[in-house]
């Protein structure tokens, strides 16, 4: 998905964007590593949605997608 695709489709409130802008300031992340936590996030909010429909991305999904984040840093950099 391009930049414009995820500020469409994984739409996060104004909580999750706050917890994503001190994650990435204290991890040091990229604009690229904002849009795949925001990518992770949808899916994992989509994953445990089953025939819900489509669930919004809220700060719980944004946590876990940051804690994949932080583990792909460590053991994959």
């Amino acid at each position: 998905m391009n930049t414009r695709l995820i500020r469409r489709h994984c739409a996060i409130d104004e909580a999750s964007e706050k917890l994503l802008k001190m994650a990435i300031t204290r991890m040091g992340l990229s604009a690229r590593a904002h849009d795949r936590i925001c990518e992770a996030a949808r899916d994992i909010a989509h994953s445990g949605a089953g025939l819900q429909g489509v669930p919004p991305v809220e700060s719980p999904h944004i946590a876990e997608a940051v804690q994949y984040r932080s583990l792909d840093r460590r053991y994959w950099a």
